[in-house]
């Protein structure tokens, strides 16, 4: 989806609230350099790669996944997924158990212009090199209608697989089957609310806690499993176009991307429980209190009302191409 609003009042958030990562920082943060990602829509750390991260395009490019080295920034192998057909709108992407990875080809910008979407799943590569592998495509519905969704996560213990639809009023948990099937329709059911306005989210490597992140904020659970209990709200960075999310590999960091070129990946302290061995208290940066308010309020943002307003801009401008739907 191309979104030129955004991404201009993108860069000016970016100039007035962030300063560009160090590519020796790493896990700390970094800026995807490789000019072929330009719709970074979704994040997943690798777990036999050390400070790999991958990522993908949300449209216009094929069935490509990239494999960033956060130390550098650089695209390290690209992946092409044979067997699946032509993606349509993939917007996520998470890591399984076994080191599997899922691809949510799940975009619907039109609320029910796709009948069935499609989740894809391959084994990550042992070595990072170009390279085609087969992935299996799954057929997904979802039992209340067809609908818009950014955010796929698996659980890495059961690798259940789980959507949040994309609703500005706030969506839903959607659960699928035990197992995916490749043979029939997959059929996700709600299971909780989620009082955002999701693009993206990730489950700790612990498997205790589920971060969702939005535009301008984002919201933290207990996972318990799939029966979510709201804890508090992550302070999101401001971006212009935040598309993306997931926990650093030993779960201490959230890593937070967004769209346009040479996108900078932003990394803030998890909140507490993401890690088997969390400090009694809550990192700095991670999470705040939960006051209870409503869809769409779970970020801390107070930078000021200058950032404010950008941020209104910014989300202003997300709304109006969102809604016209250019772009499939």
């Amino acid at each position: 989806m191309r979104r030129p609003f955004a991404l201009l009042a993108g860069a000016l958030l970016a100039g007035a609230c962030a300063l560009p990562a160090s590519a020796a920082d790493g896990d700390q943060g970094f800026t995807i350099k490789d000019p072929r990602i330009t719709e970074s829509s979704g994040l997943a750390a690798s777990r036999q790669h050390p400070g790999i991260y991958w990522t993908h395009n949300d449209s216009d490019d094929g069935p490509y996944l990239y494999a960033v080295d956060s130390a550098t920034g650089k695209t390290v192998a690209t992946v092409t997924l044979r067997g699946i057909g032509s993606p349509r709108d993939v917007e996520a992407i998470s890591m399984g158990p076994g080191n599997q990875l899922y691809v949510g080809d799940i975009g619907d910008n039109f609320h029910g212009r796709w009948p069935y979407v499609w989740i894809y799943r391959l084994p990550e590569p042992k070595t990072l090199k170009d390279q085609t592998i087969t992935a299996t495509q799954y057929v997904v519905k979802y039992s209340d209608g067809p609908r818009d969704a950014e955010s796929l996560v698996v659980d890495p213990k059961t690798g259940r697989a789980y959507i949040i639809d994309k609703n500005e009023d706030g969506g839903h948990l959607y659960e699928g089957p035990a197992e995916l099937s490749s043979s029939g329709t997959n059929i996700f059911r709600p299971v909780a609310g989620v009082d955002l306005w999701a693009t993206d989210a990730a489950i700790s490597p612990n498997g205790r806690q589920l971060a969702v992140r939005g535009y301008l904020g984002g919201i933290y659970y207990d996972w318990n499993g799939g029966k979510i209990e709201r804890k508090g709200r992550l302070d999101v960075p401001l971006q212009g176009q935040g598309e993306s999310v997931t926990y650093s590999v030993d779960g201490t960091k959230l890593l937070y991307g967004s769209e346009g070129a040479e996108s900078s990946v932003r990394a803030l302290d998890a909140p507490k429980g993401s890690t088997d061995a969390s400090a009694a208290k809550s990192p700095s940066g991670g999470g705040g209190s939960d006051s209870g308010d409503g869809a769409g309020s779970g970020g801390n943002v107070g930078m000021g009302a200058v950032v404010v307003a950008l941020g209104a801009a910014a989300l202003f401008g997300v709304r109006r191409m969102r809604r016209k739907g250019d772009g499939a």
